[in-house]
Parts: structure tokens; C-alpha cells; sequence
């Protein structure tokens, strides 16, 4: 079970230090990967607190190229080198915000496997989507076009975020959440990637995380703002061990 920590532009220094000594003081429970995506600026003291703790950390973004002129941009080598494990690709907010491609998204998770990172691929549809009935081939066709054909599925792992239930007070149902998860299983069956984990990220809370955990199609699951809060992960992990 992954529980994966979405900082996304939140924290100072001194607040996320604070968080992390919090989340090194709490037991570390078995079978259960703690994950953390801190803001860029804030992944190396991050790093120099994490180091001999059960959780690992990761990027948010990276870009297509390992060095040269992207002002702004970070490469999958830098986060690599600063301690980083993992990196989020494709979220939501960079699709919708940065008007990120499949396409784009594909060349990044290939950057960030050749720099020895694990991806976390995000995919989901938008209230849109599901209202024209289309949600099932827009996240399948996600899946498909952000995927290079040389992925190792060791390194990877897929987070189903439905936008229309991110921060919208609307919440996808344990039949909606479990029909998705089951569809994406099977598209990583048939691509003989059936053991990469599959996460739920739709504005997951300590009140809601027991029951989507439970579901048997349920890997772990990738949270946003409750991730702030030490109170509220360790809620969420205590309720993850598996069964």
C-alpha cells in the first residue's frame, strides 16, 4: 500500500521540516510505502531529514531534457541528484494549467526512467468527460498515449485522480472508484504490466481513506491538501495497513 503526499505549492522551510519530524516520530507500519512531493525549493533540506527514515521522496514535475536553456524548468536528473526516488508526471493541474500533451507527458516519464526515477503517472477524467459518458476512453487513452514503449513497469506506478472530485466538494462513489480501478487493471493486464500499483487521488481524507483502501483494486492512494497535516497522514496511514 503507497500513501502518497502531494505537497503541490504549499509549505516554507520551516513548516515542512516540522511536518516531516512529525511524520519520522510516527511507527512505521508494515507493509505501507510513505511517499512525500515537496515544492523544488524545498527537496533538499527535505532529503537531509528523511535520510534513514521509511519515506521516500519524490519530485512534482520534471521536464523532457536533462540540462540546457528551460528557464524554470527542473530535469529528472536534478531531482535524482538532490535524493529524490520518484516524480509525479501528468497530474491534473499540469494538464489543465500548463496545458500538458500525452505526448509531452510520454517524453517526460521516459526522461524520468533514464535518470533512475520511479513515475507516478496521473490520469483522470474531467466533469465534461463524464458527463458526455466519454470517461472511460479518455483515462484508457491517457494511459495509452503517455506511456512510452519502453517502460519498465518496476518503475511505475498510476494514480486515477477524476478531476470533477478534486477540490470540488463532489466525491467519485466506492463503485465509480472501483469500476475505474478495474478498467485500468486491465489495460495493465493486457499490457503485461498487471503488478504496476494503481492509487486513488480524488481529494482522499482520514474520513473517506479506510474505505477506498479496502477496495480490492486499491493499491494506495495519492493525497492532496490532508497531506499538509500531520494528524490527518497519519490517520490516513494507520488505516492502510493491509489486511
Amino acid at each position: 500500500m503507497i500513501i502518497a503526499c502531494n505537497w503541490k505549492m504549499n509549505m516554507t522551510t520551516e513548516t515542512a521540516l516540522d511536518l516531516v519530524a512529525d511524520m519520522a516520530t510516527q511507527v512505521a507500519v508494515t507493509g505501507v510505502q510513505r511517499i512525500i512531493f515537496p515544492p523544488f525549493p524545498l527537496l533538499a533540506a527535505i532529503h537531509m531529514r528523511v535520510a534513514g527514515t521509511d519515506i521516500l521522496m519524490g519530485g512534482q514535475d520534471c521536464h523532457t531534457e536533462q540540462k540546457g536553456a528551460f528557464t524554470g524548468d527542473v530535469s529528472a536528473s536534478m531531482l535524482s541528484d538532490v535524493g529524490c526516488k520518484w516524480v509525479i508526471i501528468g497530474h491534473s493541474e499540469r494538464r489543465q494549467l500548463h496545458h500538458e500533451t500525452n505526448d509531452l507527458i510520454a517524453a517526460k516519464v521516459a526522461a524520468a526512467q533514464s535518470a533512475g526515477l520511479s513515475v507516478m503517472l496521473c490520469v483522470g477524467e474531467t466533469e465534461q468527460d463524464r458527463r458526455a459518458g466519454a470517461s472511460d476512453a479518455v483515462v484508457l487513452d491517457m494511459l495509452a498515449s503517455s506511456l512510452p514503449a519502453d517502460i519498465d513497469p518496476t518503475r511505475l506506478a498510476i494514480a486515477y485522480e477524476p478531476v470533477w472530485a478534486i477540490g470540488t466538494g463532489q466525491n467519485a462513489s466506492e463503485a465509480e472508484i472501483s469500476a475505474m480501478h478495474n478498467r485500468i487493471g486491465g489495460f495493465l493486464a493486457a499490457s503485461n504490466m498487471k503488478h504496476v500499483p494503481v492509487l486513488y487521488g480524488g481529494s482522499v481524507k482520514p474520513d473517506n481513506a479506510a474505505a477506498i483502501m479496502a477496495m480490492a483494486s486499491v493499491d494506495g492512494v495519492l493525497v492532496g491538501g490532508a497531506s499538509l497535516d500531520a494528524h490527518s497522514i497519519k490517520a490516513i496511514t494507520d488505516q492502510s495497513a493491509p489486511n
